[in-house]
């Protein structure tokens, strides 16, 4: 039988909840080993929810638990994420930190540098292992669309947004210059964390719009609203074009050769629905007749961000093994690199060309 993944967290928060949940639903695949919990007040109420899962208040209690975790994964707030990677590292321990890695460029520095020292450190960015953003990225790295010169995202926030548009070009480190400008319009308010609204609230919403011209000729434009993670009238939107297609949400158009188009849908595939008894979970995602993304983690029964987050797991698992690198610092370090230069850019309102930083 399979081992189960064992690994601790530090952080009890909302983010935090996501590998505790996937843990309880998969217990033959994950298995937390203890929480790290330094607010003495937050610990009764962390147990009443997480009966069974031990608690420690300090580092080294975490990692005295009975069984050793394999890996920690850093969940805090991103002022308190360096200096828990910090002490991680110190004492050898691999670690797996919730994004961004740290809130500015000397944090970012500052972790480059550990890195440089050998510490084992890969960054939980989960958004390109979604389900459907794993299924676009295969179509658009399956060499149907040639290569991909455009790509127009409206998924997520920031460093999230710029990681899924730079994976979808194909882009490393390459100069960049962003132009981003803010919109505000009114919109009625959705759920949030706490689920549906109570009563109906119109409130200004800030849309950013931003213009990345990547000096190899490739183009990104980053839409994204925060609404989008909530609402339920904000959709996403994803687009890719090559100079042999393009795919955008519902599926791909691309050239079997120059007189021959071929068109596909993008099929997603859940059992459970009906007469269906595998029991409900998600299976993955068809275009036209070829599995494109197969679920690595059904039938677990959990939802696509939780998918995502398992997928993570799973991949820092192997990484501690000596296996590939799914996201590390310096991929991480990029994207928020990025993101808080199109931050800058929407504040001033003047476009921005990035810099060569050490992790390049």
């Amino acid at each position: 039988m399979m081992r189960p993944i064992s690994f601790a967290i530090i952080g009890g928060g909302w983010r935090a909840e996501f590998f505790l949940r996937i843990a309880r639903a998969l217990p033959e695949r994950f298995r937390v080993t203890g929480v790290l919990i330094r607010n003495r007040e937050k610990h009764a109420d962390f147990q009443h929810r997480w009966d069974g899962v031990a608690v420690a208040d300090s580092l080294d209690g975490l990692l005295a638990a009975p069984q050793t975790p394999r890996f920690v994964i850093v969940s805090v707030p991103w002022t308190a994420s360096p200096g828990c990677i910090l002490a991680c590292a110190e004492r050898g321990v691999p670690v797996l930190c919730e994004t961004p890695p740290a809130p500015d460029l000397a944090g970012l520095l500052r972790l480059h540098k550990l890195t440089e020292q050998g510490a084992r450190v890969q960054v939980a960015e989960q958004y390109a292992l979604q389900p459907l953003h794993a299924a676009w990225l295969a179509i658009a790295g399956s060499g149907r669309l040639g290569e991909p010169a455009q790509a127009q995202v409206s998924v997520a926030h920031g460093y999230h947004g710029i990681h899924l548009m730079r994976r979808f070009l194909g882009v490393d480190f390459e100069p960049v210059t962003i132009d981003a400008r803010p919109f505000r319009a009114p919109l009625v308010q959705g759920p949030d964390r706490h689920g549906p609204p109570e009563k109906e609230i119109i409130a200004q919403d800030e849309q950013l719009l931003a213009r990345f011209d990547f000096d190899n000729g490739k183009l990104g434009i980053f839409d994204f609203t925060g609404a989008q993670y909530f609402s339920w009238i904000r959709a996403n939107r994803v687009l890719v074009r090559g100079e042999r297609g393009e795919l955008d949400g519902g599926g791909a158009r691309w050239l079997h050769d120059f007189r021959t188009p071929i068109s596909a849908p993008l099929v997603r595939h859940d059992a459970g629905h009906g007469t269906n008894l595998e029991g409900f979970h998600h299976k993955g995602y068809t275009l036209g007749a070829e599995w494109v993304y197969k679920n690595p983690v059904a039938p677990g029964r959990l939802a696509d961000d939780e998918i995502a987050i398992a997928d993570c797991i799973q991949k820092m698992d192997s990484y501690v093994d000596g296996g590939p690198s799914h996201v590390d610092l310096r991929q991480a370090s990029q994207d928020q690199y990025l993101s808080l230069l199109m931050g800058q850019s929407a504040r001033t309102g003047k476009p921005v060309t990035s810099e060569r930083q050490p992790w390049m």
